[in-house]
């Protein structure tokens, strides 16, 4: 524990399947974490995963009321363990991104004067236009994303405006679903939330600002002015800005905290809410990515988190503000085929065994001597195409590779699709880059080191368990101290070190650099030929 009386910094993250908390001090150690899980502690609302998924296998929604009943748990769990709520002087927090709370006409009214006797979700109850809200896994807007494109002059327009293409789960898309379905819900609408800015507004009491990172994952905001873009409002629903407020920079302190708070919990009335954001960028803040990194998940689907300045927005992929610095950018690249794969080939390549891949992987050189494959035993998301494509170093089709060819094509092929994905996006290794690795395969050495080398950088791991809480912690004290100029490189200096785990073996971009150049060229050519 922390000495008596030193600060804490209270980070919450609203996910899919669970509400975490996470405390730290002022040298950023956690002091307290607490968690509730929403199907086994919250049975009442009959979710499995945290979600209901509707007869059409496409709608997905959650209870808005289940996510104010966890807060009431949480908090409650946190009094029970003897959490000095007075000690925090400032929280954030972010939410699941693209799922959206509509406030009922009225709301604004009930959250200014909140009963501290009572439990948040008691005196919410008749507040939702909405009551169940649809979130990241809804899947049913694909006729309101064609109207969008259309809109704004095509999918690649779009994502010039916004960072991104029109997806299904985006809140605008979203949003036009509701209003062109269920009018009379949207007009009692008066305020629209992400869940992120949901969760603000209940310690502000009052109607939180949607951020800029968060905002930006709604098909309806300019990345570039941090405006909502007038052509995708139209498109969406009328009267619809008046519904969301102005968006706010992501450090920005919002307020402090509402007297309910204060009366039911002890927090203290000057505890500062810094504005919340969405999960993948308060995860950016957790791992402490600074300019020219890069964080690679290795999991089922492997996904990409990058730090840029420079966008180039594509119909792949997406590129929102960046939640700590707002000068800058954060682009984000999902890879469907990921982990999956890689056992695959394990399998029939390596028996079975991840020792036989290791091997394989340092029995062959650096560049497979120009042998390059590309893996994609599921339509792929980036880019989308399908199947398993071999080619030597004449850049010929062949049937097959050796085994042990066959293991360094499937590991380099997958990591050069990320750097050469990055780099459309915008990405450049500068001096310092860093890649952060995560995910099962992080451990295995002889991965890492095929990632070192084609990106040409250090890797380290970090233990991202609790990132997006842990990122709010982060961001709480960074608010606080970005009004004296402070960088949240300097805010969270004490946080622990990622661990070094490999670096690019001698001549690393002089192999690679011709070879992604080649990788892209065959990338294009399969997409052309699957359009034939």
């Amino acid at each position: 524990m922390s000495a008596p009386g030193r600060p804490y910094y209270l980070g919450l993250d609203f996910s899919t399947q669970q509400l975490k908390v996470v405390a730290v001090d002022e040298t950023l150690n956690a002091v307290h974490e607490s968690n509730v899980h929403f199907d086994s502690e919250l049975p009442e609302y009959g979710t499995k995963d945290g979600v209901h998924i509707h007869s059409d296998g496409l709608r997905v929604t959650s209870p808005v009321l289940m996510w104010v009943k966890a807060l009431d748990i949480v908090l409650e769990k946190m009094r029970s363990d003897g959490f000095d709520f007075s000690r925090v002087e400032a929280l954030s927090g972010s939410g699941q991104q693209h799922g959206s709370v509509y406030w009922k006409r009225g709301a604004s009214l009930v959250l200014e004067g909140l009963d501290g006797g009572k439990p948040l979700h008691k005196l919410l109850e008749g507040c939702f236009a909405v009551p169940d809200s649809p979130v990241w896994m809804d899947s049913s807007t694909a006729e309101q994303c064609q109207r969008l494109e259309e809109a704004v002059g095509g999918a690649q327009r779009l994502a010039d405006i916004t960072g991104s293409r029109a997806y299904e789960r985006f809140t605008g898309n979203q949003i036009a679903k509701i209003y062109q379905t269920s009018p009379v819900k949207y007009s009692e609408t008066e305020r629209i939330s992400l869940v992120s800015s949901f969760a603000a507004s209940l310690f502000l009491g009052r109607y939180a600002e949607v951020d800029y990172s968060d905002g930006s994952g709604m098909n309806l905001m300019d990345i570039q002015t941090k405006n909502w873009a007038p052509p995708c409002l139209t498109a969406t629903a009328p009267h619809l800005q008046a519904k969301l407020g102005n968006p706010v920079p992501s450090t920005t302190v919002l307020g402090a905290v509402c007297p309910y708070f204060v009366s039911r919990y002890g927090f203290s009335a000057d505890c500062k809410v810094v504005a919340f954001t969405g999960d993948n960028p308060g995860s950016l803040a957790g791992m402490r990515l600074q300019e020219g990194d890069v964080a690679v998940s290795l999991g089922t689907s492997d996904t990409l988190f990058l730090w840029i300045k420079e966008p180039k927005p594509t119909v792949e992929g997406h590129v929102f503000c960046n939640p700590v610095e707002s000068c800058a950018f954060m682009a984000l690249i999902c890879f469907k085929n990921g982990s999956l794969t890689r056992q695959r080939v394990r399998d029939e390549s390596a028996g079975g065994s991840w020792d036989a891949f290791s091997d394989a992987l340092r029995s062959t050189s650096m560049g497979n001597d120009g042998n390059i494959g590309i893996y994609f035993d599921v339509m792929e998301i980036t880019p989308p195409a399908v199947g398993v494509h071999r080619f030597n170093k004449e850049m010929s089709r062949v049937a097959s590779f050796s085994r042990q060819v066959d293991i360094r094509a499937l590991v380099e092929g997958q990591f050069m699709a990320k750097r050469v994905h990055a780099e459309k996006l915008g990405y450049k290794i500068v001096p310092g880059t860093k890649v952060l690795a995560t995910g099962g395969a992080s451990s295995n050495s002889d991965i890492v080191q095929v990632l070192a080398d084609v990106f040409n950088a250090p890797v380290y791991t970090i233990d991202t368990a609790n990132s997006a809480c842990l990122g709010s912690a982060y961001r709480a004290k960074h608010g606080v101290e970005a009004k004296r100029g402070v960088s949240f490189a300097d805010a969270v200096r004490h946080a622990q070190e990622p661990k070094l785990v490999a670096t690019p073996g001698p001549g690393a971009e002089q192999i690679f650099r011709p070879l992604l150049k080649r990788y892209a060229e065959l990338e294009e050519k399969i997409l052309e030929e699957a359009r034939k």
